[in-house]
């Protein structure tokens, strides 16, 4: 494999313009090797003493090897002349780094050529070493912070040993010497009077949700106090609520502020609560009371714990990408100076190298010292003393791909075009999919296939974009904050779709061929419910089967989704509502399905009572704008946190396409030209509004003043013809709802059949979607150089004393 690739490859996407940018050394080489071909046709230039290595399997071999051989060339280099001289300019304030730069010598001092290469050398390594310096100097602010975490942590855990010990009261505890925490309560804007059962069912939540809500994290009191102040900081600029509840607490000196977010809907109620009554609490509130003790609560402590163990965890990930950075780069100096030294023929490389040696970015020792240090805190405090399996936390293995997956997504896959093709050729046979008097089987069955049939095509459209990501090196592990050791590869993706679609199209081809068997639609009617049945008990199972890490987040992020705007809106969460919204088809007719076989009606076959129900009527409204209610009350709870108004212009796009989606469906019941007109006009209007966003805010594309015509500046597919394809074929399925209108048919097919294609149409759009939807939050995690999650700490010193 040559250097480029495996250098592309194995850098940090995030951080990929802060490495050496070894193409564009290669194109100034390359340009120099030119010139001095045509200045001296007849000489041919070649590396007086190489000798080639043999391919190395791991970098770590790849990296020794080459500076074992640097280290012999170093003993030679020292001689009175040589091709260049590197100056080191040291910095005249500590806020300036130093600099190097080159100065050629011999017959180099005429060569514009080498004197743009030197000058893009020095320029990288001068680069390298800023960003290695800023880099590290916040990893280690980090990690001194974790640490002064970590001792109050401690401070707290010994309190509460003793405090159960004992048996004794907080007040009791600060008599204690060996204990320097005290703990008190500030209720500078409290709320008051909340009971002690209010309490013990805040407390019990908290509990209860300890394990599905992984940010649901933070300290506070007790109910054994005799009040509990509900206080909470407003933003400074834009004065928006940032936090619950604030307590205060005094360890190793300082006045200490432990902060609970509004992450859950117990929380979130309350902070609203304040909001309304606020003037009315602020005259009843207490002043910060020294006398005032809680009691140490062994639950937050355990979030606390719980918090600082991610940190730490998120930290030593940040040191092993830095150590690559390092390494990455430190080749890449080596490989492009061996290079020039085999055009020129001079001995370049022993003079730069030593240079790049002693740079700040290769004789820094402070991150491996803190990496050393964070795994020796881990291990002592979260491992019990046990290194393997602290290593499990801070270096996960990677499930490794087995070649049994590959082939039963071949055997899968044939077995499904075989059933389908059997099952479409019986359905043309009897006439199924053609509109007669007797529709039985399109009001019961079909509805079953059509629901798992835009179900998977999602699914497996989820897959094809995970291939894309990792091939484009787009880092959706860390946007979608997904586990290394339990997300679903592409590969699983798709030998789910083909496994469950083989047993959806199986089953349904034996259903078909019992009726055209002559079995009564009494005697089979169950089959698809039971059908249905089974795949809700595999999505329910609580055993450790068939992915249970990925179904349980999966319905963690339905109850996130349903329930907004109560919970903190995450990147996952957000995704998989737009998912939803172009899967309303799908929904209606798990509703329909739902409606058909709880009710008992496929019993009696009677497909119509559903229909003529005017519950079911009235929930079909709900079911078709619910996707983007829930989606616009995410976009209402992110302005509540961040305070940025263009979450208000987002929630204004589903707005409209919730008022869209009621017109269609109220078109649909009355057939009148009244609402026929207001389905076109407020369509219309939608698919105008959501076409900006699609391509202005989204895709980030459509922009004017950008180096790639109508694109945006930072692209990751080469060919740029699929960004204007991408567009085209966007702004044709956003216009599938004039079918609505039109009423096109294809032949003499059911309506319901062409209802299906065109849902798929819109399934396509948001596949399509998907990735360049993450291409453009990667490109923008990488313009910030954030390569890991920044997980808040629970301690905060506070500064208004």
């Amino acid at each position: 494999m040559k250097f480029s690739k495996q250098f592309e490859g194995q850098l940090v996407p995030e951080w990929k313009d802060a490495f050496v940018d070894y193409w564009q050394l290669k194109k100034d080489l390359k340009k120099f090797h030119l010139l001095n071909n045509i200045n001296d046709p007849n000489t041919i230039t070649t590396s007086p003493t190489s000798t080639r290595n043999q391919q190395h399997n791991s970098l770590a071999n790849t990296i020794v090897s080459s500076l074992g051989k640097i280290s012999l060339f170093s003993h030679h280099h020292h001689r009175e002349h040589g091709a260049i001289q590197v100056h080191k300019k040291h910095a005249s304030s500590a806020s300036k780094d130093d600099m190097y730069e080159t100065e050629l010598l011999d017959q180099f001092v005429d060569t514009d050529a080498a004197q743009e290469f030197f000058a893009c050398l020095d320029r990288q390594l001068n680069k390298v070493n800023q960003f290695y310096k800023t880099k590290e100097k916040e990893f280690l602010d980090r990690g001194e912070s974790l640490k002064k975490q970590m001792e109050i942590l401690i401070e707290l855990k010994t309190a509460l040993k003793w405090q159960r010990a004992k048996g004794a009261s907080s007040q009791d505890a600060k008599e204690d010497p060996s204990i320097s925490c005290t703990i008190s309560s500030c209720d500078e804007e409290s709320i008051k009077d909340r009971t002690e059962q209010e309490q013990l069912q805040d407390q019990q939540q908290d509990s209860s949700t300890d394990d599905l809500e992984k940010n649901d994290v933070g300290l506070a009191e007790s109910p054994g106090s005799e009040e509990i102040g509900k206080s909470m900081r407003m933003k400074g600029e834009d004065g928006k609520l940032r936090t619950l509840s604030s307590h205060f607490f005094n360890c190793q000196g300082k006045n200490l502020r432990i902060n609970i977010p509004l992450t859950t809907p117990s929380r979130t109620f309350s902070a609203i609560s304040y909001l309304v009554w606020g003037d009315l609490v602020n005259q009843s509130s207490k002043k910060f009371s020294e006398g005032s003790r809680l009691h140490i609560n062994k639950t937050k402590i355990h979030h606390a714990e719980k918090m600082i163990r991610g940190a730490l965890v998120e930290l030593y990930k940040a040191l092993g990408y830095l150590k690559t950075y390092r390494n990455l780069n430190m080749l890449a100096f080596i490989k492009i100076l061996k290079k020039f030294d085999k055009v020129t023929g001079k001995q370049v490389l022993p003079i730069y190298l030593k240079v790049v040696e002693s740079s700040y970015f290769n004789s820094s020792d402070k991150v491996m010292n803190l990496a050393d240090e964070v795994e020796e805190l881990f291990v002592k405090h979260f491992a019990e003393d046990d290194h393997r399996k602290a290593m499990k936390y801070l270096k996960p293995q990677h499930r490794k791909e087995s070649h049994s997956v590959t082939f039963f997504i071949g055997l899968f896959t044939g077995c499904f075009i075989a059933l389908l093709v059997g099952y479409v050729i019986m359905a043309h046979i009897t006439g199924m999919y053609r509109p007669q008097p007797d529709t039985m089987y399109m009001e019961t069955v079909y509805p079953v296939l059509s629901m798992f049939s835009l179900l998977f095509l999602h699914f497996f459209l989820y897959g094809c974009n995970i291939f894309m990501w990792r091939k484009t090196r787009i880092n959706y592990s860390f946007i979608f904050e997904l586990a290394p050791t339990k997300e679903l590869k592409y590969r699983d993706v798709f030998l789910i779709c083909t496994t469950s679609m083989t047993a959806v199209v199986g089953v349904l081809f034996i259903h078909l061929s019992l009726v055209t068997k002559g079995y009564s639609f009494t005697q089979v009617q169950a089959i698809p419910g039971l059908l249905s049945l089974v795949f809700l008990m595999l999505l329910l199972c609580p055993l450790n089967i068939f992915h249970r890490s990925s179904r349980y987040r999966f319905l963690c992020v339905i109850r996130n989704i349903i329930l907004s705007p109560l919970y903190k809106v995450l990147m996952l969460d957000f995704f998989m509502a737009d998912q939803l919204c172009s899967q309303v088809p799908m929904l209606r007719n798990l509703e329909y399905v739902a409606c058909y076989y709880i009710t008992g009606s496929f019993k009696n076959q009677d497909y119509g009572y559903c229909m003529r129900a005017k519950h079911y009527r009235d929930f079909a409204y709900a079911v078709s704008f619910l996707p983007y209610y829930w989606r616009a009350m995410q976009c209402a709870r992110r302005w509540f946190d961040e305070g940025q108004t263009s979450h208000l212009i987002n929630l204004g796009k589903y707005v409209s396409a919730m008022l869209a989606a009621g017109a269609k469906v109220a078109y649909e019941k009355e057939r009148s030209v009244g609402w026929l007109c207001l389905v076109v006009i407020v369509s219309s209007a939608a698919t105008v509004y959501q076409l900006y966003w699609d391509f202005v805010k989204d895709w980030g594309l459509l922009q004017m003043n950008s180096k790639n015509p109508w694109l945006r500046n930072e692209l990751m597919l080469r060919r740029k013809i699929i960004y204007y394809f991408s567009m085209g074929l966007n702004l044709v399925l956003r216009l599938a709802w004039l079918q609505t209108v039109l009423h096109s048919s294809f032949g003499h097919v059911d309506y319901r059949v062409t209802g299906l294609f065109l849902a798929a149409l819109e399934v396509i759009r948001r596949g399509m979607w998907n990735f360049f939807r993450l291409e453009n939050e990667h490109l923008n995690n990488a313009g910030k150089f954030r390569a890991v999650k920044t997980v808040p700490l629970p301690f905060e010193e506070d500064e208004e004393d």
